[in-house]
């Protein structure tokens, strides 16, 4: 039974963490979420399903909902409210802004919190053919009137600058930030790093431009002929990737490993001089400050969201985003001096051991009641 200060919360998610098309977005949600199930709040999670799933399970305290497909699951967010979630006594409904909104404020009675990790704006058009990346493109414009009084939580500082440049007041968005799962990712002295072997680590999608490392990769055969490339990760580029592979004759350089169990990704990172992060646009670059957290530093594009995860010159090197001149040159810092990634390492040990996700939470749950205060007062 809920006690007058347990919340009862709905949230609404394209995906969730068992999702082989799972991000960020999805860590960030359950690692905040299943907390706040452990402290006695009851949460609902409503999300897509996908193929070989449960329609309903609970997973760490969430109860899983899944309906629809990938495609048209924002359709039946709204349906499935008013047919089935508005009469359950919902203390608090949270909208995950994610690609395409779901605009619950023109639907929803109970409060509404915002939750934003990455705007695409007009990087999608390197994601998709026109008339989709069209279609997210306007879908985003249109966050402004529609959430015009919601209140955002927001992953990084780049996507708040944009929420308040779109003319979000400033006390409408508060930043919290993306944390390390220390079970997950951590550093073991004893598993030393491999100075010719590299890495990628996230999904394989077409804005994330991982053809540019590739391209790297080819320039840097012949100085160092020993340089192998572990891309840890999947999506739906990974065919495109594979063929340019083969074109540049890089099949012996590059390993795609696919979606790796959890135990196997701490060690796998920690035996890399450093990670590529090649990406158009992130929310803030969760697998940046994981990367860290193993030791890593980090070889970024000077990009919103890569450029907050990064502490250029310290944790790791930004690079201008496209120029896979620069990019090479990025590189090659770490793999001609062991000195210097050392020293970058120990700054980024110190750099991820800052992020908290039991701090996260607090913040959120914070957040959430003064949403919930304000719409009572209104």
């Amino acid at each position: 039974m809920n006690t007058p200060n347990t919340l009862k919360i709905l949230v609404f998610n394209w995906q969730d963490i068992t999702n082989p098309l799972a991000g960020g977005a999805e860590v960030h949600l359950h690692e905040v979420f299943e907390r706040l199930a452990a402290r006695g709040h009851e949460i609902t999670l409503f999300c897509h399903y996908f193929d070989g799933s449960e329609r309903e399970e609970t997973r760490n305290g969430i109860r899983i909902i899944r309906k629809g497909g990938r495609f048209l699951f924002n359709f039946h967010v709204a349906i499935e409210y008013l047919r089935r979630f508005k009469n359950d006594g919902y203390t608090v409904v949270i909208d995950d802004v994610n690609k395409i909104p779901f605009y619950t404020p023109l639907f929803v009675r109970e409060p509404v919190q915002g939750v934003t990790h990455h705007l695409f704006g007009k990087s999608i058009f390197l994601e998709t053919i026109f008339p989709l990346a069209a279609y997210v493109y306007l879908a985003e414009r249109l966050i402004k009137p529609v959430y015009r009084k919601v209140h955002f939580i927001i992953g990084s500082p780049s996507t708040a600058n944009e929420y308040i440049e779109w003319g979000f007041p400033a006390d409408q968005v508060s930043v919290v930030n993306y944390c390390v799962n220390k079970k997950i990712y951590y550093h073991d002295q004893s598993n030393t790093y491999d100075a010719q072997r590299i890495c990628y680590f996230g999904r394989l999608k077409k804005y994330k431009s991982v053809d540019h490392l590739i391209q790297a990769m080819d320039r840097l055969r012949i100085p160092f002929p020993s340089l192998h490339l572990d891309i840890i990760g999947d999506g739906d580029d990974k065919k495109r990737l594979e063929e340019l592979c083969t074109e540049l004759h890089l099949q012996d350089r590059i390993t795609f490993h696919g979606f790796i169990d959890e135990e196997q990704k701490a060690p796998m990172l920690q035996k890399a001089n450093f990670v590529v992060n090649t990406s158009s646009k992130e929310g803030w670059g969760l697998t940046v400050v994981e990367a860290n957290a193993c030791g890593a530093p980090v070889v970024a594009a000077n990009v919103p969201g890569l450029r907050d995860s990064v502490v250029d010159g310290e944790t790791g090197l930004l690079y201008e985003y496209g120029n896979i001149d620069d990019l090479v040159a990025k590189m090659k810092v770490f793999l001609t001096s062991r000195n210097t990634r050392d020293a970058f390492r120990e700054r980024a040990l110190a750099w991820a051991a800052k992020f908290d996700w039991e701090v996260a939470a607090d913040r959120t749950l914070e957040l959430i009641q003064q949403t919930i205060e304000q719409h009572r007062k209104r």
